[in-house]
């Protein structure tokens, strides 16, 4: 079968803010429909910027972009979806409202939009949650609000930055397999995912594919296949692939630490 096309593709880019500071150096990588690939690297390697060139918040100084734009197509769909580090949820408006809010601003009447906020919500686990407000929920739950504001729009890309960092680990743990589940339940075919994070075992748990990044400037140092198929249940964590592919991330993130900058 032929490879999907890429959704998300940096091809040599290079960004440089007003301050001089170099962020990305002769970044290249691709994300192809029904891909799930995690970003890897230590804190300040422009993992973010990456995330926010393909979302399209912000331009390459060099290089080319190509990936859909945070903007809704004409069926209602949106084209990319970006779920941040902290949930950043409106903290006056209920829970149903919050997750709404793209619908709405779409054009989208509440009456109109109650069945696809009614079901997402259902299938984050929120529910019997329709009605609260931000204040009233855990860390995780926030979190699962987020994702289903974003999962609303059914976007063809979903680009995660740390979103699940500050939680616990058994959260996180829980988080992570329900990701894959709301991920291929929106079409492992057809959405790309591209995910950030610190956690070498958040990284071979979630994906496919995980690029590691090094800084001053950021750029691309290693990448490292995770062949375990889908659906990846909680004992995954405990076979010996899973070891082997964290202890090999672990090395490249170390030698990432270290590696000098380019001449």
């Amino acid at each position: 079968m032929p490879a999907a096309p890429a959704l998300i593709s940096l091809r040599q880019v290079h960004k440089t803010f007003d301050s001089g500071l170099k962020a990305l150096a002769d970044v290249s990588l691709s994300v192809a429909g029904g891909e799930f690939v995690a970003l890897l690297g230590p804190s300040g390697c422009g993992k973010s910027t990456v995330l926010r060139l393909a979302a399209g918040l912000d331009a390459a100084s060099a290089g080319a972009v190509h990936a859909p734009a945070l903007q809704s197509g004409r069926s209602g769909d949106s084209a990319t979806a970006f779920v941040f580090q902290e949930p950043t949820l409106m903290p006056w408006a209920s829970v149903f409202d919050n997750v709404w809010l793209p619908l709405r601003l779409q054009g989208r009447s509440r009456r109109e939009a109650a069945p696809a906020v009614l079901a997402v919500l259902a299938r984050v686990g929120l529910a019997e949650f329709a009605n609260a407000w931000p204040a009233q929920l855990s860390g995780g739950m926030k979190m699962r609000a987020s994702i289903a504001r974003a999962l609303v729009t059914r976007p063809r890309v979903l680009l995660m930055d740390e979103p699940f960092a500050a939680l616990d680990d058994i959260t996180r743990q829980a988080l992570n397999a329900d990701l894959l589940q709301w991920w291929q339940g929106d079409g492992a075919g057809s959405m790309a995912a591209l995910f950030v994070t610190h956690s070498v075992a958040e990284a071979v748990f979630l994906s496919q594919r995980v690029l590691v990044m090094a800084a001053r400037p950021g750029r691309i140092v290693a990448e490292l296949g995770i062949a375990a198929p889908y659906p990846r249940e909680a004992g995954f964590r405990h076979c010996p692939a899973f070891t082997e592919a964290c202890r090999t991330l672990g090395a490249a993130l170390a030698d990432a630490h270290g590696a000098p900058e380019p001449g």
